[in-house]
């Protein structure tokens, strides 16, 4: 009877002197943070907690872009069902080609989805460059919550492995090149690594830990890290088109244009001393290269016999324009006089002499020019 009245009350005590215990006793193990400004912290200290700092604050080549992260992460609930759709159409061909190669019923994914956190750029460097080309570096560090299984099926035995706790850290290149007039203004998307990726995640098999197995995580490591290397370390690289090859074709050069500027009389006076200083700019319209001949100082009428070549990329739209400069120190150069030739109005192989009148609010005659174009199709016009 004292058994049966007694036990409740013990586990009651018992359950009163738990809490008390929980919450009144303060552990010996736990203490309290630190908290230094940068400047009081030692050099040991400081090299710790460098691999933490953003790039664009130890390094000033880098940007910050913040406001960039933030367009991220508002887009990326649509980018992580593009970048998965993307994922599903490129490997189905690669998946199908393994289970052909080794036997296996079918492998494909039953679930892909990169969470509901985005990555994150610590910096981006921008190159400059004298190319036809945009090069930019960013620093993007992701630590996703992923939720990706694949199912392998193969001699009448069905698996499932889940990639979870995915983190990533990349230095990667991107390049867009070459820029062209057309939307989006640049042809292709390269792509490569500067280092080596950092890469940690975990496998799970039938509700156990794959990683778990002595010496599997640093192998499957160092597999991963070794097999992207070999893929896109520079200066290796993943080339992404943007522009088909129809949409480009019109603007590849097909041929030149050979323009000798032979003299020109009778200019406008530009300078307070009666004179000008001219030269010619010759072009094949807006967003080509563009020719210049010498400057010619203090001069109405002069002789230059310069021949210059120019790229043609569309011989039946395009025209030869024609601009004569007075050169100026400061603030700009003055504007003799323009005219235009069109290329469909010159015949193959042949050169022409044309006197041309230079238009600026009067016209004026007198500049020589002697033109040959190639014929049409052929690798280069002479």
């Amino acid at each position: 009877m004292w058994t049966i009245l007694l036990c409740p009350i013990v586990g009651i005590i018992g359950e009163d002197a738990n809490y008390f215990i929980f919450i009144y006793w303060q552990s010996t193990e736990v203490k309290e943070p630190i908290i230094k400004p940068l400047g009081e912290l030692d050099s040991e200290s400081i090299q710790k907690l460098l691999p933490e700092i953003p790039l664009w604050v130890k390094n000033p080549d880098y940007d910050r872009v913040d406001w960039l992260n933030r367009f991220v992460g508002e887009l990326w609930p649509y980018l992580n069902k593009a970048i998965c759709k993307i994922i599903k159409e490129t490997t189905k061909p690669m998946f199908d080609e393994y289970s052909a190669k080794y036997k296996i019923d079918s492998v494909e994914f039953e679930c892909l989805t990169f969470g509901n956190l985005p990555p994150t750029l610590h910096g981006i460097k921008a190159y400059d460059t004298q190319e036809s080309e945009i090069i930019l570096e960013p620093v993007l560090k992701w630590a996703g919550n992923p939720n990706i299984l694949v199912r392998v099926k193969a001699y009448g035995i069905q698996a499932t492995v889940q990639l979870v706790d995915l983190q990533v850290s990349a230095i990667a290149r991107v390049t867009l090149k070459p820029l062209v007039p057309i939307f989006p203004c640049f042809s292709k998307i390269v792509v490569s690594l500067m280092e080596k990726p950092h890469v940690d995640f975990g496998l799970k098999l039938v509700e156990g830990d794959l990683m778990a197995i002595p010496g599997l995580y640093g192998f499957v490591q160092d597999i991963i890290k070794d097999q992207v290397a070999n893929l896109y370390l520079w200066p290796k690289y993943l080339e992404v088109p943007i522009l088909d090859d129809s949409r480009m074709a019109i603007k590849k050069p097909v041929g030149m244009l050979k323009v000798t500027i032979v003299n020109c009389k009778n200019l406008r006076k530009a300078d307070l001393m009666g004179k000008s200083d001219p030269y010619v700019k010759m072009s094949l319209g807006e967003g080509t290269l563009s020719k210049k001949t010498q400057k010619k100082m203090s001069t109405l009428n002069l002789e230059w016999n310069e021949t210059h070549s120019l790229l043609v990329q569309d011989p039946s739209s395009q025209a030869l324009e024609l601009q004569v400069y007075d050169w100026e120190k400061v603030p700009s150069h003055d504007l003799l006089g323009v005219q235009m030739i069109q290329l469909s109005s010159l015949t193959p192989d042949d050169w022409q002499i044309h006197t041309l009148n230079l238009r600026k609010n009067r016209v004026r005659k007198g500049l020589l020019v002697a033109v040959k174009k190639g014929v049409q199709g052929t690798p280069l016009w002479s």
